[in-house]
C-alpha cells in the first residue's frame, strides 16, 4: 500500500472510514476481501482487515475496536492497522468523497469518457454466453484466427500496394469504423467473462489513448474471482474476440473482387491484428500487462517493478543505500521495471519518427503537432527525472554527487546536439501541372531549409504506410509561386481536387519521372538540404515554421 499520508489528518483515535469507501465479500470459498474506495482504487485485503474496516464509524476507540474483534487482535495490532489504512488514504480525514465523474484522466496519457454501467445488460446475456465457452466454439475461433492469418499472407501482394498508395477517404472511414466496432466488442468481452465467472464491471466508455480512440470497459472487479486463471480470461478475452473479427475480415477479403472494398478488408483485417498483438505487450497498461499481474498474482506489478528500476538507477547514478525494494527476492524486477519506464517514451518517439515527414508537410499545423509530442517526451523525462533525485535524497545520495551526473548529463547533451551532424530533407510533395511540367509543393512555412537550384528531389507515391520511389529530378530555379494543390501531395489520400494553399516550384524531370498522365501524376517529394548539426536540424525544420 502506499506510504504517503493524507494532507489532512483524519482521527487515528476513533477512526472512520472515508465516505467512498465499500468492503466487498468474497465471490466464493477462498476468494480475496477487496477494499474499494470511489470506483478506481481496490484493494485486497484478509477478511480480519475487512471486519476491522467495518466497525470503522468513529464511534470506538482501539481497546473497544480489539475487544469487538476478539482473538487475535489487541489494542496494538488495531493502531497498526489503523495506521497502514491511514496511509491508503481509506479513513475519513475531513475531505468530501469523491464526485462519481464521467471525464477521468488515467494518466500518463489516457483520457476516459464514461458512457454506461454495463452490469444488468451483461447479465442478462450470460445464458448466451455461457455456450460460447464449449470447446468446439473454442476451436473454431482458433481456426478462423489462423486462416485469416493465412488469408493475409495469401493476399501479400494486393495488401502491400494497398499500403503503398493513397486511398479513398470513405476507404479509411470504413477502416476506423470496422476497429472502432470490434474494438467495442473487444471491451464488451471483459466485461462478459467477468459476469460469466461471477464479477461486476463497474463502468464502460469511450477513451482516448494516447491520443488515438478507443473504448473501455473497467473490470476491476476481477480482483474479487478466486483463481489467477479467470482473471487471465478476463484480461485475454477481448484479444480472442477481436483476433476472431480480424481473421473473419481475413478470410471475407479471399472472395470480394479486387478493387478498394477488398483493400479495406485487408486493412482492417491487419489492423485488427495488429492491435491484438500491441494489447499483448505487458509493458502498458494494456491486456498483456493485466494478464501478466493476474498470472503472478501481483497487484500493481507495473508500478512495483517500476519504482525498483528507478531506485536502482539512482543508486548507481548518484549513490545512497536507504533503497528499499517493492518486490524483493524476484531478479526480474528491476529489468523489467527498466522496460516498462521505457517503452511509453520509445513508442512516442517512434510514432513521431513515423509521422515526421507527415507533420513537415503540413507546414505550421505539423509543426505544432510535433513540438506538442516532443514537449510530451520532455515532461515525461523531467518529471521521471525529479522523482529519481527525490529517490536518491530519501536514501540518503549526496546532494553534491546529484548535481554533478546532472550537470555531466547537460554538457554531454549539448555536445551531441552541437557535434552531430543530421542529414536534413525538406518533406514536400509534386504534382504535374496541365503542360506536363513536374512542380515541388512546400506549404507555408513548410520549408525551414533554403531551396538551392540543382539539389537532388526524390518522387515518392503517397501511401499509409510505405512510400516507394517513382523517379527523381532537380529542383528548377527556386522561385516560388502560389497555388492550390491536391491532399494526395500531402497525405495518403487517393483525392486530386485542388484545395490546398502551397508555394510551387519548379522541377527538372530526372532519369526517371512518373508519366503525366499516370497513377503518379501526383505524390509526396523529398529534397536533400545538406547536413547540419542537431539542434540546426531541429530549430530550422519545426521552430522555423512558427516563429516570425
Amino acid at each position: 500500500m502506499p506510504a504517503t499520508l493524507s494532507a489532512a489528518a483524519p482521527d487515528l483515535e476513533r477512526p472512520r472510514t472515508a465516505g467512498d469507501v465499500a468492503v466487498h465479500e468474497p465471490l466464493t470459498e477462498g476468494a480475496p476481501w477487496v477494499i474499494q474506495r470511489g470506483e478506481h482504487q481496490h484493494f485486497r485485503t484478509s477478511e480480519n482487515v475487512a471486519r476491522l474496516v467495518r466497525l470503522l464509524d468513529g464511534s470506538r476507540d482501539h481497546d473497544q475496536l480489539a475487544s469487538e474483534l476478539g482473538r487475535p487482535w489487541t489494542p496494538d495490532h488495531v493502531d497498526r492497522a489503523v495506521r497502514n489504512l491511514a496511509e491508503s488514504h481509506l479513513l475519513d480525514d475531513g475531505t468530501p468523497a469523491r464526485r462519481v465523474r464521467r471525464v477521468r484522466f488515467a494518466g500518463p496519457l489516457t483520457i476516459q469518457f464514461t458512457l454506461l454501467k454495463p452490469e444488468r445488460m451483461l447479465r442478462r446475456l450470460t445464458p448466451l454466453i455461457r455456450p460460447l465457452t464449449h470447446r468446439a466454439v473454442l476451436a473454431g475461433a482458433a481456426a478462423v484466427i489462423l486462416f485469416g492469418v493465412l488469408a493475409l499472407a495469401a493476399s501479400g501482394p494486393t495488401l502491400g500496394a494497398a499500403l503503398s498508395r493513397p486511398m479513398p477517404l470513405w476507404s479509411y472511414a470504413a477502416v476506423m469504423l470496422g476497429v472502432m466496432l470490434t474494438t467495442a466488442v473487444h471491451e464488451m468481452a471483459h466485461g462478459a467473462v467477468l459476469t460469466h465467472h461471477g464479477g461486476k464491471p463497474s463502468r464502460m466508455g469511450f477513451m482516448l489513448f494516447y491520443m488515438s480512440p478507443a473504448f473501455f470497459c473497467d473490470v476491476s472487479d476481477g480482483w474479487r474471482l478466486p483463481a489467477p486463471r479467470q482473471r487471465v480470461q478476463v484480461a485475454l478475452a477481448g484479444i480472442a474476440v477481436q483476433a476472431v473479427a480480424a481473421g473473419a475480415a481475413g478470410v471475407t477479403a479471399l472472395f470480394v473482387p479486387a478493387g478498394p472494398p477488398r483493400d479495406t478488408l485487408l486493412l482492417v483485417s491487419l489492423v485488427n491484428y495488429m492491435t491484438c498483438l500491441v494489447n499483448l505487450l505487458p509493458l502498458v497498461k494494456l491486456d498483456g500487462y493485466i494478464a501478466l499481474m493476474s498470472h503472478l498474482d501481483i497487484s500493481h506489478l507495473r508500478e512495483k517493478a517500476m519504482t525498483d528500476a528507478r531506485r536502482f538507477l539512482a543508486r548507481v547514478l548518484f549513490g545512497g543505500r536507504g533503497y528499499d525494494r517493492e518486490l524483493s527476492g524476484r531478479r526480474w524486477a528491476v529489468p523489467y521495471g527498466l522496460a516498462c519506464l521505457l517503452f511509453p517514451l520509445y513508442l512516442v518517439s517512434t510514432a513521431l519518427t513515423l509521422w515526421s515527414s507527415i507533420f513537415q508537410r503540413l507546414g505550421i499545423a505539423g509543426s505544432v503537432l510535433m513540438l506538442c509530442g516532443l514537449g510530451y517526451l520532455l515532461w515525461r523525462l523531467g518529471k521521471g527525472t525529479a522523482v529519481l533525485v527525490k529517490d536518491a535524497l530519501r536514501a540518503g545520495a549526496r546532494p553534491f554527487r546529484i548535481a554533478a551526473a546532472g550537470l555531466l548529463a547537460a554538457v554531454s547533451f549539448g555536445l551531441v546536439a552541437t557535434l552531430v551532424q543530421v542529414p536534413a530533407t525538406v518533406s514536400a510533395g509534386y504534382t504535374t501541372e496541365s503542360d506536363g511540367s513536374l512542380s515541388l509543393l512546400v506549404p507555408e512555412g513548410g520549408s525551414g531549409f533554403e531551396l538551392e537550384e540543382g539539389t537532388s528531389v526524390t518522387l515518392r507515391r503517397s501511401g499509409l504506410f510505405s512510400r516507394p520511389e517513382v523517379g527523381t529530378a532537380e529542383l528548377g530555379e527556386p522561385v516560388g509561386r502560389e497555388t492550390l494543390a491536391p491532399l494526395t501531395a500531402m497525405l495518403p489520400v487517393d483525392n486530386d481536387r485542388p484545395w490546398l494553399a502551397m508555394r510551387a516550384y519548379p522541377l527538372e524531370r530526372g532519369a526517371t519521372t512518373p508519366a503525366a498522365d499516370g497513377p503518379d501524376h501526383t505524390g509526396v517529394a523529398e529534397v536533400k538540404a545538406g547536413d547540419h548539426p542537431l539542434w540546426k536540424w531541429f530549430a530550422v525544420s519545426y521552430l522555423g515554421p512558427i516563429l516570425p
